[in-house]
């Protein structure tokens, strides 16, 4: 049987936007894996009449719900309360609970159990337990009228934790089908060119199922099947992804690879390469974006961040003459900053990215979005020349940064390093 889900995040910080709800996703991504379909997600806030208007929606629509938020000691915190209420449930005290919770304080915040506490021990009469070891908010789960329902703490380690567990084996046993998928990473072709591309491919597939999803500056497309176990389902993917990215050729950079950074760390630990960077309009995102990767140490050897004109002539050793006459937004200094950046470090390969990331022209009159991203390896320098257009500041950062990492990757995989135009693709397919 084929189960369709609504979680419902119960808080009136996430509609004020204080915190994201990445329970939702985290919970979404966990119900995937086991087959339960989930179709809807509903924040509300510390409401009781909104929360049981919720509820009377969801039960309507969906026969699995969970909810995540208000389990705690304080008034605001009524959803068991509630819930309870809109599936004529009693509240029953749980003493062994309680004790749980009593010796919890001791022995972690060495206190005695506040009064108000005791609430956190009652729970829907004829209920499964599920135990908090790394809070004082146990969850549960019931089943009314056909309805599973499970209630899950709200801070998003407690939650995390209760739902590998406890709700997951719970949610297993209810299906036997299980959701599997694989994530094809692209860099070079927006959405709608690939859509267009892959449109009746798509259009004719029911399960397994494809699906395009943009992201900042590059394209994931999600195969998906359903099986009765993971075996039937990977067996089901396997020709698609193989298909797919034969089709789409060079600008995957990866199959279930997070990012490009990833892949360039992949492939430089596979030859044994380190690379440098020498930033300016980006600022270090394209460092930042390495060392956030564990063993970055390994392949990443430094970098210059020079904003500042002088500091590229300085500290890069970028001749004063080049400068003057090109400028700091230029191929010759892309290339340059890239060619001197590898020297001084002993890299391998290094990256470079100068240009205009606005919110106005520069001192030439260079355009907002003019990016140029060189690439110095032993044998040549190469380099992109980007027209971003004028879009956000942070974009045009992320954006350009993307490239220095495509432009690395093509190169550790003796890819050409030139970017494919779109239309160029379309004629080589």
């Amino acid at each position: 049987m084929s189960h369709s889900a609504e979680i419902i995040a119960v808080g009136t910080e996430l509609l004020l936007g204080n915190i994201t709800n990445t329970n939702a996703r985290d919970i979404s991504r966990a119900l995937s894996a086991v087959g339960v379909n989930v179709f809807w997600h509903t924040v509300v806030g510390d409401n009781p009449e909104r929360l049981r208007a919720a509820l009377d929606i969801a039960r309507n629509r969906a026969d699995i719900i969970i909810t995540t938020g208000g389990l705690g000691p304080t008034y605001d915190d009524l959803t068991k309360q509630t819930v309870c209420a809109a599936f004529g449930k009693p509240l029953v005290l749980r003493e062994d609970v309680l004790e749980g919770i009593r010796a919890y304080f001791a022995r972690n915040v060495h206190l005695t159990m506040p009064e108000n506490n005791r609430q956190q021990a009652e729970f829907p009469a004829d209920c499964v337990i599920f135990d908090n070891p790394v809070g004082t908010a146990p969850g549960c789960a019931f089943e009314a009228e056909g309805t599973h329902v499970l209630m899950l703490p709200g801070p998003p380690f407690e939650m995390l934790t209760m739902l590998r567990d406890y709700a997951v084996p719970y949610l297993r046993s209810l299906s036997r089908e299980v959701i599997l998928s694989h994530d094809i990473m692209t860099f070079g072709m927006g959405e709608s060119a690939i859509e267009e591309l892959m449109r009746e491919k798509i259009a004719r597939m029911e399960n397994p199922s494809l699906a395009t999803y943009a992201r900042p500056s590059e394209v994931r497309l999600r195969a998906t099947a359903k099986a009765e176990n993971a075996e039937a389902a990977e067996a089901l993917l396997a020709p698609v992804v193989r298909e797919t990215v034969a089709y789409l050729g060079d600008i995957v950079y990866g199959v279930d690879v997070p990012n490009l950074e990833t892949a360039c760390m992949a492939a430089l630990k596979k030859k044994g390469w380190t690379f440098a960077t020498a930033e300016s309009c980006t600022g270090g995102r394209v460092a930042e974006r390495i060392t956030a990767l564990p063993g970055a140490s390994e392949v990443y050897r430094g970098g210059v961040v020079s904003y500042w004109t002088q500091v590229k002539a300085d500290v890069l050793g970028i001749d004063s003459a080049l400068l003057k006459e090109y400028g700091a937004v230029s191929e010759p200094c892309a290339r340059a900053m890239a060619e001197n950046v590898r020297r001084i470090t002993g890299a391998e390969l290094a990256v470079s990215v100068t240009g205009v990331a606005g919110p106005d022209a520069d001192e030439r009159g260079n355009p907002v979005g003019l990016v140029f991203v060189a690439l110095a390896a032993p044998e040549a320098t190469y380099c992109r020349k980007l027209d971003l257009g004028k879009r956000r500041r942070d974009r045009i950062q992320d954006m350009a940064s993307n490239h220095a990492y495509d432009l690395l990757r093509r190169y550790l995989a003796g890819l050409p390093v030139e970017p494919a135009t779109p239309g160029k693709h379309l004629e080589r397919l």
